[in-house]
């Protein structure tokens, strides 16, 4: 191994920064990274050797190759992550319009929304993989939260608190209970899980991730981050009163000026809910 593919993966070993996938998405993607400098005659790195002209040099080569702004700002995130733990701030810049990459496009043409009603739930075999996939599309939570979740801490009453040691980015939310079926739900899942969480006694996380996968692909079941997707029209049509674009309601565009006010204070609460910490993602999961 490269002495810099060596050293990110040194860096990645020693922070807890963020949720399991992501630890593990940043690592992959350092690793890559390293690959990529290698290949483009920057030899002998070490962590502490970036400079702006290894960043340059890999923007450019992403451009060129016509990834995606999204792909592109994902791997800018990391690099920015290498250079912070560094001590290195400054060799990247603060702004991805210093590079010219062009803002992201988060509108999606379709809706992912799943329904659990509409899928064989019932030839996942394992209870507690039943029970992580029916939290997900009640309460809106990624996989590796419904998976993490220790439902009698993190109920408190009218919502659920959220660790940041479960969740994408390592930042602590909560989400509303606002429905009897979700209490009901709720209340399962803690009989389920005792004092613990959702993942069962003598099994890690990475098992019990690869128990999910295994379950609910040997079911048919794929793509359940659709489920999020599902909990939002559902909080944009409680909120709002009407369907989302994606729910087959009016695009922005035709809706009234109070109307607008209303879309954007539900996209707001959405966002939040489901973790993320800007408005504009929302249109993913409800259109625009």
């Amino acid at each position: 191994m490269r002495d810099l593919n060596y050293q990110l993966k040194l860096l990645c070993k020693h922070s807890h920064e963020g949720s399991f996938e992501t630890r593990v998405g940043r690592e992959r993607q350092l690793s890559a990274i390293a690959n990529q400098l290698h290949d483009l005659g920057f030899r002998q790195l070490k962590a502490t050797s970036l400079k702006q002209k290894h960043v340059q040099a890999l923007v450019d080569q992403w451009q060129q190759q016509n990834l995606s702004p999204g792909t592109i700002k994902n791997r800018m995130s990391c690099l920015r992550w290498w250079a912070e733990k560094v001590n290195k701030r400054a060799v990247v810049a603060s702004a991805n319009d210093f590079y010219g990459i062009p803002d992201r496009q988060f509108v999606s043409h379709e809706s992912k929304a799943r329904d659990l009603a509409k899928e064989p739930l019932s030839q996942v075999k394992d209870e507690h993989v039943r029970m992580s996939l029916r939290l997900q599309q009640a309460f809106g939570l990624r996989r590796e939260e419904a998976l993490k979740i220790q439902p009698r801490w993190a109920d408190r009453g009218d919502h659920l608190q959220l660790k940041a040691s479960w969740t994408k980015g390592g930042r602590e939310r909560t989400v509303p209970i606002r429905t009897s079926e979700q209490r009901d739900l709720l209340e399962e899942a803690k009989q389920l899980a005792g004092l613990g969480s959702l993942i069962p006694g003598g099994r890690q996380y990475i098992e019990q991730l690869r128990i999910y996968e295994r379950h609910t692909a040997n079911a048919g079941l794929s793509k359940m981050h659709g489920l999020r997707h599902a909990y939002a029209q559902q909080r944009y049509l409680e909120l709002t009163g009407w369907h989302s674009p994606h729910g087959g309601g009016p695009a922005k565009a035709q809706l009234t000026k109070s109307q607008r006010e209303t879309d954007q204070r539900a996209r707001l609460t959405i966002s939040e809910e489901l973790g993320h910490v800007r408005e504009q993602i929302t249109a993913v999961y409800l259109g625009r």
